[in-house]
């Protein structure tokens, strides 16, 4: 089977990709390390205590990780790849990471008058926005 993300692996946004399925199962099943949870949120837009929301984490069980080298659970594995993965999609439907940033934060009438980022917290709203994501994409609006 496929070696799991590492430090050492480049993450910028085309790195992290679907098309590998096998390397994000395992990922997920090895579990994300605190180094690399770092890395990762460090080239997103969100902040510890939004990451902590997105999680269900409280964000002194984040710093507790940090602290005590902890691998974050599969679960939590899963949901920062999904998040990743997510914006990785709207900064190429978007163009730029400004575009996606400012959608994700307006409210949105197809979302029912909420904001995009509001969703990121469960693989529903995930894949919610993804389904948006592809009509945008395709010029399919509302």
């Amino acid at each position: 089977m496929s070696k799991a993300l590492t430090l050492d692996t480049t993450l910028s946004n085309s790195s992290v990709d679907d098309r590998d399925i096998l390397l994000l199962v395992q990922t997920v099943r090895a579990g994300i390390k605190y180094p690399l949870f770092v890395k990762i949120a460090s080239q997103s837009p969100f902040n510890l205590s939004e990451w902590s929301v997105f999680l269900h984490l409280s964000e002194r069980t984040i710093q507790r990780y940090k602290k005590e080298k902890k691998t974050f659970d599969p679960i939590h594995s899963e949901k920062i790849l999904e998040v990743t993965l997510l914006y990785k999609r709207g900064t190429e439907v978007f163009g730029s990471t400004e575009n996606f940033n400012a959608w994700l934060e307006a409210k949105n009438v197809a979302l029912g008058g909420i904001t995009p980022k509001s969703l990121l917290d469960t693989t529903f709203g995930i894949s919610l926005l993804k389904d948006e994501l592809t009509r945008i994409e395709h010029g399919v609006l509302a």
